[in-house]
């Protein structure tokens, strides 16, 4: 199972990104191998639709799970229709410890 977690930075020890659309990089953790890569998130530059064209991104990359502070309106229906689940976390922590706590 592949999950993606909005990611400030590209690294273990990057704290999670309170901003869904709008975050530099999404870690992406596969639980089945336990590996995490990371990947540029292309749609935080654009002047709208952020939100929808990442989680087209993560869509595309096989996610079912994201994990983010903050999801915008249109967030919610598109990934229900995407068959992603939406986790809030809502205090700043960094890409390590979130994967240490899937694993548990």
């Amino acid at each position: 199972m592949k999950v993606a977690i909005s990611s400030k930075d590209e690294s273990l020890n990057s704290e999670m990104d309170s901003r869904f659309g709008r975050c530099n990089f999404f870690a992406i953790y596969d639980s089945e191998d336990r590996s995490t890569t990371f990947i540029k998130n292309t749609a935080c530059s654009l002047t709208e639709g952020a939100g929808p064209a990442a989680l087209q991104l993560l869509a595309a990359q096989n996610v079912v799970k994201l994990i983010s502070e903050n999801f915008g309106v249109k967030i919610k229906n598109l990934a229900s229709d995407l068959n992603i689940q939406l986790i809030v976390i809502r205090d700043s922590q960094t890409i390590e410890s979130i994967i240490n706590m899937l694993n548990h």
